[in-house]
């Protein structure tokens, strides 16, 4: 079982930044960011694999960061948002080796809502 906790989530004009947290419980698991917009499928943002390499959707290379440090907390730095990046985000992990989709998934935060005004 792990626990994931996010928080950091507000709103923001666009062009602006927002840094989400989330504290994972336990170690040793593909940690991962997905959003949800009202009416859309839930869907992968960014992706911390097990042996740290990072992945992101296309929608938002260059504006998001990933990481994560050594006490199991995942960050997302989001840099120039855009109004299309308003969603719930959640945090996940996966005990596969990449987590970029949901069925990847066996573990959920709760969410935290961003929201982009233009």
């Amino acid at each position: 079982q792990v626990q994931l906790v996010e928080s950091g989530g507000g709103s923001v004009q666009a062009g602006g930044s927002l840094r989400l947290s989330c504290a994972a419980s336990r170690n040793g698991y593909c940690l991962a960011w997905f959003r949800q917009a009202p009416g859309k499928e839930r869907e992968g943002v960014a992706a911390v694999n097990r042996d740290g390499s990072t992945r992101y959707a296309d929608s938002v290379k260059g504006r998001f960061t990933i990481s994560r440090d050594a006490k199991n907390t995942l960050y997302l730095q989001m840099d120039n948002l855009e109004p299309e990046d308003t969603a719930m985000y959640f945090c996940a992990a996966s005990p596969f080796s990449t987590c970029t989709a949901v069925p990847d998934i066996a573990y959920w935060g709760q969410g935290t809502q961003v929201t982009v005004s233009s």
